[in-house]
């Protein structure tokens, strides 16, 4: 479940970003200002809103410690600012005088890269605010800046969804799985902006309609966003009772939680489960039997033989698909643990290619999954995040055979 917690309405134009850091958010709009609000009540500080930008700002990120923000804004500059005091730290002009569209930090804050609408791309000092190298591309719009480098979070995995927003709505999808988890439909005119809170179950979205809306997850969306998948780059015998009820919604198996908790199972017990033990230790057959006993025994025999089998049924139909589970489980921690090349790994499924094709990007991937991708994301390589000169796929025979030499290798 989603729910709507607070609207900021303090804008006078359009909302064009949202940020947040550990602590803040930020803001910034059309009307030429940032504005930045406190998370622990979302009301906004005393130095904000903050003023320098002679047209709209199109931008704003925090760096990786908070303590500094970036602006970015039509009138051809982007802006430092202290979030402490909301004093100017600097400012820096596109060498292009081009309006800057995109700006972002380096993950080790010592640089900040700026993005124009002309297609240059300026790589800044973040310390001494000085020019360390910038570069022209003829006729492309910068709209987006990504650093790699990233500690070694798998962005597939938890909380990185896709959005849509010309029909006012924002769309929140599990990437694993392409499945829609959530559609919000607060703002009135189409979104442009959204973020999420790092290590909180928060998301911003702006809109044209001048305000900002913020969103709280509830465990169960982190349960749907979560898949096995992202669980099984870890050893599954190390999972904590807490991983063991992630896993547990992901496989649509919620109602199971409580008795897995009360019977303290992790992951070591997780894979050693039987039949046996899921009904004589867990009591999964008992409380199926107990439940329909008490709702449909009655003065009839044939009723309570009716209830009887309704239960024996029931239970050994939630036992199988238990077991079922966890023998998946444990095919694919086993199949896992063989040390799958790299390169056999697709990189949207993470799973072993059956059908590599190779992509415009020069990637290699699953067709299947390649083929959805571009008929969901548009246009844009997983990888890189950038256009995709061509949407032809090419069959990687080559690949193809050397995945298929070692499957019968591992076979053996």
């Amino acid at each position: 479940m989603v729910k709507l917690i607070h609207t900021l309405a303090d804008h006078s134009d359009d909302v064009n970003c949202c940020a947040f850091s550990f602590s803040l958010l930020a803001t910034c709009s059309l009307d030429k200002t940032i504005r930045l609000y406190s998370l622990s009540d979302f009301t906004e500080l005393p130095h904000s809103p903050l003023k320098f930008h002679t047209y709209a700002v199109h931008c704003c990120c925090f760096s990786p410690s908070g303590h500094i923000l970036a602006s970015c804004s039509t009138d051809g500059t982007t802006v430092l600012w202290n979030t402490e005091n909301g004093q100017t730290l600097a400012v820096m002009e596109q060498p292009s005088g081009s309006p800057v569209r995109v700006c972002q930090f380096s993950p080790d804050s010592t640089c900040l890269a700026s993005g124009a609408a002309d297609g240059t791309v300026v790589l800044w000092n973040a310390q001494s605010y000085k020019l360390y190298r910038w570069r022209t591309r003829s006729s492309v719009f910068s709209i987006g800046i990504m650093w790699s480098g990233l500690s070694s979070q798998n962005l597939g995995c938890f909380f990185y969804p896709y959005f849509r927003s010309v029909d006012k709505s924002v769309i929140v999808y599990d990437t694993n799985t392409e499945n829609i988890l959530h559609t919000l439909t607060q703002h009135t005119r189409y979104v442009t902006a959204c973020a999420f809170a790092p290590h909180t179950l928060l998301l911003a979205t702006g809109s044209m309609d001048k305000t900002v809306n913020i969103w709280q997850f509830d465990l169960e969306t982190l349960c749907q966003a979560r898949s096995s998948e992202g669980h099984l780059k870890q050893f599954t015998e190390d999972w904590s009772e807490e991983d063991v009820s992630t896993w547990l919604c992901a496989q649509g198996l919620k109602d199971l939680v409580g008795i897995f908790k009360k019977n303290n199972i992790d992951g070591k017990e997780l894979l050693n489960l039987t039949k046996e033990s899921l009904a004589d230790d867990l009591k999964i057959v008992l409380t199926c039997w107990t439940h329909w006993g008490l709702i449909c025994s009655g003065p009839s025999d044939v009723l309570l033989l009716s209830s009887t089998q309704m239960s024996t049924t029931e239970s050994l139909g939630l036992r199988s698909k238990v077991l079922r589970k966890i023998e998946e489980l444990r095919t694919r921690v086993k199949f896992l643990s063989s040390e799958i090349p790299d390169e056999f790994i697709c990189p949207i499924t993470r799973e072993l290619m059956k059908d590599p094709v190779i992509a415009s990007d020069g990637y290699s991937y699953e067709k299947e999954a390649m083929e959805n991708w571009i008929r969901t994301k548009k246009r844009t390589s997983p990888m890189t995040n950038l256009v995709l000169p061509s949407v032809v796929l090419t069959p990687n025979r080559t690949l193809k055979m050397a995945i298929n030499r070692w499957l019968e290798t591992h076979q053996k």
